[in-house]
């Protein structure tokens, strides 16, 4: 990272939360100032301009504005993840064949970093000038693990140690490294906000700036120790001591994980990004393999995800869509013209629908999963949580049937029947729980209906899979790749932005080391261990 266009990055940060400030100053009810006289005052916790940097941190969390969203995930992730595929005709080199662009493999890198690091250093500073506002602090770290972690899992190993001592241009850690960071700032930061929230239990001294819980403390140590258990299932082939460890630690810490969709964590963004990305501009469309699952499954969520096709006359014969169907598009395919790829399903989101980021049903098919490896996930079985999670995302969805739907013992996952790229079901897995079945049968109806319940998250579902080889995805159509096996095998990550060659080589030189591979899209990561994949 540039040192120059680093420190730009910060103080143009500065410049837009001093905006924030005095332009907010003159609306009425901007903050209330009225407070318990048995609670902390925003002289002993921290002023306005602090308080201004979180939405900042939130916003690339899980990236929301619309040009951040589409380059940093929905290109990538949401592509790899099999959630939505690339409709816009004009990219003829992409993700989805393994040849992105050179200047695409930045954002997903540099977007984070800059937005992240720029108030996070500020909000560190207030901290170590005034003890009292750990808190501040706690919920900053919390928000940098959250964004990091896509950065890591995307790529491997990053700067990340380092950049917290206060280097500019930094070294990386190896993937190892960063996970046992993140998980001791997790630790660090839901000890600060339990501290807090039991000396001042009704406090919310960040109310009018937290897009996602409004100021809700314990909904973040919930937040935090859900994304614990999400990081310890991702090296559960990585690093098993560990992953028991900070998994068993998550589900029995005081406030526990999110539990209900009451807790579900979502950012309120004026824009939805989906609907601006997918219906808006018709970039993207859905893709063939969450809709033939689905559609196999006869799944009550299909109309609550996504639209009918739409067919358009002027396609006919090989081109020719159904009308009124549940169809996707496949992923790495040649497009004809976008407007003949928006026939296909779209995303039923609206420009006001909010924007996901964990939600319980997630979280219930984790903690089958943990029992299934012999965790202690504080009570249930396999089975149970499995059904829970089922539950859980039919209520998030607000659709009927996840009683007979889990009970369904017969349907499969459905062949894809489009006549332009048609291809044979990869999974014959059903939904009823197999009592007595080996570890990898119930895994793969685990890691299958958890990936339809994470719904949209892109790069939830493209790590999950990466991890254990579930679900089943369909080969690429075109590879546009010199290693072909990536047309079944899939992208492991994604190479390094070219920024990082211009400005910090030595330290890009070394991360090669410790990524233990070439700088492409076939070396695995650290945590990709797992021998015995389907």
């Amino acid at each position: 990272m540039n040192k120059n266009k680093f420190l730009y990055k910060i103080k143009a940060t500065v410049a837009v939360a001093l905006c924030a400030i005095v332009l907010g100053a003159c609306t009425d009810n901007f903050y209330d100032i009225n407070k318990n006289g048995s609670e902390p005052d925003d002289e002993e916790f921290g002023d306005y301009k602090l308080k201004a940097f979180f939405s900042q941190m939130q916003n690339i969390v899980y990236p929301v504005q619309e040009n951040a969203y589409q380059m940093c995930q929905n290109l990538v992730s949401d592509v790899y993840g099999r959630y939505l595929t690339i409709t816009n005709d004009g990219w003829k080199t992409n993700y989805a064949i393994f040849n992105a662009p050179l200047g695409w493999l930045s954002s997903p890198f540099n977007d984070p970093f800059d937005q992240i690091y720029g108030a996070w250093a500020i909000i560190k500073k207030s901290y170590d000038e005034d003890a009292d506002r750990a808190h501040y602090f706690a919920l900053a770290q919390i928000l940098r693990v959250a964004a990091m972690h896509r950065v890591t899992d995307s790529y491997g190993p990053i700067p990340y140690s380092k950049v917290a001592s206060g280097s500019i241009v930094v070294p990386y850690d190896t993937q190892e490294e960063v996970y046992n960071a993140m998980f001791t700032d997790l630790n660090d930061a839901i000890a600060v906000l339990t501290d807090f929230v039991e000396k001042y239990p009704n406090s919310k001294p960040l109310k009018e700036f937290d897009q996602v819980y409004g100021g809700d403390y314990v909904k973040w140590i919930k937040y935090a120790n859900s994304m614990k258990l999400r990081m310890a299932l991702r090296i559960a082939y990585g690093d098993p001591v560990l992953a028991k460890k900070m998994a068993e630690e998550a589900v029995s810490q005081k406030y526990g994980i999110i539990l209900t969709n009451s807790d579900n964590a979502y950012n309120v963004y004026p824009k939805n990004p989906y609907h601006k990305v997918c219906t808006e501009w018709g970039d993207s469309r859905v893709s063939a393999d969450i809709v033939t699952y689905m559609v196999g499954y006869n799944d009550p969520r299909l109309g609550q995800y996504f639209t009918t096709t739409s067919p358009d006359e002027k396609f006919t014969g090989k081109l020719e869509v159904p009308k009124d169907a549940f169809l996707g598009l496949r992923s790495g395919i040649t497009i004809p013209s976008k407007s003949w790829g928006m026939q296909y399903s779209n995303v039923t989101f609206t420009n006001s629908s909010k924007v996901l980021w964990i939600s319980a049903a997630e979280l219930a098919f984790a903690k089958a999963e943990g029992v299934l490896r012999g965790w202690n996930m504080g009570g249930g079985t396999a089975e149970s949580l499995y059904k829970e999670g089922i539950v859980l995302s039919f209520e998030q969805w607000n659709a009927s049937g996840s009683g007979d739907y889990m009970n369904d013992d017969t349907s499969k996952p459905a062949d894809y029947t489009d006549k332009s790229f048609p291809a044979k079901a990869l999974s014959t897995i059903t939904i009823k729980w197999k009592t007595g079945a080996d570890f990898e049968t119930n895994l793969e109806q685990i890691m299958t209906q958890k990936w339809i319940a994470m719904w949209p998250l892109g790069m939830e579902s493209w790590s999950e899979q990466r991890r254990t080889g579930y679900p089943r995805f369909f080969p690429v159509v075109v590879n546009d790749n010199a290693d072909q096996s990536l047309t079944t095998k899939l992208a492991a990550r994604i190479p390094y932005p070219p920024s990082e060659k211009e400005n910090n080589l030595t330290n890009y030189n070394a991360a090669l080391q410790l990524l233990g591979g070439a700088d492409n899209y076939s070396t695995k990561l650290w945590w990709d261990k797992k021998t015995n994949k389907p």
